[in-house]
């Protein structure tokens, strides 16, 4: 990214601003598979707890924050990711927000995948107030 680009927008990565905050005030302590990566300050706050932060890879987008890291930035665990347990079989990899992609999900009916929805099967019944 080019220094005006850094300078100007907030959208893509980190600020000037973020970035000489973080060199100065920041501890990098890990990254994650998509690239972002994780700082905590080197002193803790008024509250007692250490201000965390994320610098995207990318886009800043919450939605691309894995669960394993969004409760370390959120102090619902100070293990780090790396120390955590392995992930289950039966869990899914977390994916970010696909809505405005062309891999967003849309159901049958929706305008964007044809617009045609299934037939009424007749076994509805609008609630009428006087029927009760």
């Amino acid at each position: 990214m080019g220094l005006l680009a850094s300078i100007f927008t907030w959208w893509n990565g980190a600020t000037i601003g973020t970035a000489l905050y973080t060199r100065r005030n920041g501890v990098r302590v890990g990254s994650d598979d998509w690239g972002n990566v994780y700082y905590e300050a080197r002193t803790a706050g008024e509250d007692g707890l250490k201000r965390r932060w994320v610098i995207f890879n990318g886009s800043n987008d919450a939605s691309r924050v894995p669960p394993e890291w969004h409760g370390w930035l959120h102090h619902t665990t100070d293990m780090l990711p790396e120390a955590l347990p392995a992930p289950r079989a039966w869990q899914k990899p977390a994916v970010p927000n696909m809505t405005g992609t062309s891999a967003a999900y849309r159901p049958a009916g929706a305008l964007e995948s044809g617009g045609v929805r299934a037939a009424s099967t007749g076994d509805y019944e609008a609630w009428s107030p006087d029927a009760a």
